[in-house]
């Protein structure tokens, strides 16, 4: 087998778990850090382990919110969440790859993360916008694993400021690009002739998609100054708000996966002066997306994936904060088929343990694959010939869905 290709099975021969989509596109939101799930989306009145934390009623009957977050309080009719995740990795970089992933982190193999395996079945929608978008600072990101570069995620550092180098430099006009593109094709000639790899070939159709998307007059999705300045005060000014506002951007105009990243959640120290400073900046930015969304008649058709590596632990430790936890924290799904004002699951007194309808890691990404039609039991091998699925042994909880 070539290097750097992945190969499918003779799919006849298997079994199929293939349902309808119930979504199209996923605005996927991750808390870099370990979210606190106590002082956010698993709300414990009147314990010892709340803390400070007062709770909030909201447009969901039954469904609790931290004080923090009150205007995502108001959209909780559209959400389900999910307060019984449990991960096997506590430790940052080794649960944000499993919780993207749904594979522990090796030295020898990268694994696709979500939007690479729906760019690989099912492609692009768009011809000159790209299948996925990250936009994030962090450069751990898995992207397309052992997928050919062809089907990585474009990384936006700063949705302020769009794309970079998308537009030509100074006095280079279009002509003499294309006369210097046809010169550097034909140097190359003999060599892609002499080796003719699939990573190669998958290499040049990654600079053949930067230079289509350049001339393209949807490269505008990009540019969020577009928005009325009401609109980009509406997920508020910080990069994470305004990432959001990128991302509706982005599916608007046909890019299926789209990920926003906020860090900060690593409170081992001063708990409850860290999570409100972030829990303002999430809670502006998740109600203006999910409002926004409906409001357009997107959110149906769209899946808000809220998640984070694992918890904090529910005792406090000396210097006021909350350590790493993964035996219990919360997740969002809103839209995309899911039920609206749901809990699915729930931890005992003080969030310590799952205490009913554990959710693993795999399992959470099963089920964000099965709302999308993605066939969860396809088999297709690494360039060492090892097969990996899109969740690994992961099942959808489908009790979540409407």
């Amino acid at each position: 087998m070539v290097a750097g290709v992945a190969m499918a099975l003779d799919l006849r021969s298997l079994p199929t778990l293939r349902q309808t989509p119930t979504a199209r596109n996923v605005i996927y939101l991750y808390m870099a850090g370990g979210m606190s799930h106590l002082d956010t989306f698993n709300a414990q009145p009147g314990t010892e382990e709340a803390g400070p934390v007062e709770h909030l009623k909201t447009s969901a009957d039954g469904v609790l919110l931290s004080s923090y977050l009150p205007k995502t309080a108001r959209q909780m009719h559209h959400a389900t969440v999910i307060n019984s995740l449990n991960s096997t990795q506590g430790a940052h970089a080794q649960g944000n790859y499993f919780m993207h992933t749904s594979y522990t982190l090796r030295s020898t193999i990268k694994h696709p993360a979500m939007g690479a395996w729906l760019a690989k079945f099912q492609g692009r929608s768009h011809p000159s916008l790209p299948a996925s978008v990250v936009v994030t600072g962090d450069s751990r990101h898995p992207g397309a694993g052992f997928f050919d570069a062809s089907f990585a995620p474009l990384i936006v550092n700063n949705p302020a400021s769009g794309l970079a180098d998308v537009r030509l430099p100074a006095g280079l006009s279009q002509s003499d690009l294309d006369y210097r593109l046809r010169l550097a094709q034909k140097m190359d000639q003999g060599f892609r002739a002499t080796y003719q790899y699939d990573d190669l070939k998958a290499y040049g159709d990654v600079y053949a998609d930067a230079l289509r998307m350049m001339r393209s007059e949807d490269l505008a999705a990009f540019d969020i100054k577009a928005e009325p300045p009401e609109m980009q005060a509406l997920y508020g000014d910080d990069t994470f708000g305004q990432g959001c506002l990128l991302a509706r951007r982005l599916v608007e105009h046909g890019v299926r996966f789209v990920e926003v990243a906020l860090g900060g959640w690593d409170t081992h120290n001063d708990n409850f002066v860290r999570v409100p400073e972030n829990c303002a900046k999430l809670d502006q930015a998740l109600a203006a997306l999910l409002e926004d969304l409906h409001q357009r008649g997107l959110l149906q058709e769209t899946l808000v994936v809220l998640t984070t590596e694992f918890g904090r632990t529910p005792r406090l430790n000396q210097n006021e904060g909350r350590d790493h936890y993964p035996k219990a924290f919360s997740s969002l799904l809103a839209g995309g088929g899911v039920k609206g004002g749901f809990i699915y699951g729930k931890t005992d007194k003080g969030g310590h343990e799952v205490a009913e309808n554990k959710v693993s890691v795999p399992d959470f990404n099963a089920t964000i694959a099965y709302a999308l039609g993605l066939p969860l039991d396809t088999v297709l091998f690494s360039p060492s010939k090892r097969p990996f699925t899109v969740a690994d042994k992961g099942q959808p909880v489908t009790a979540l869905f409407a």
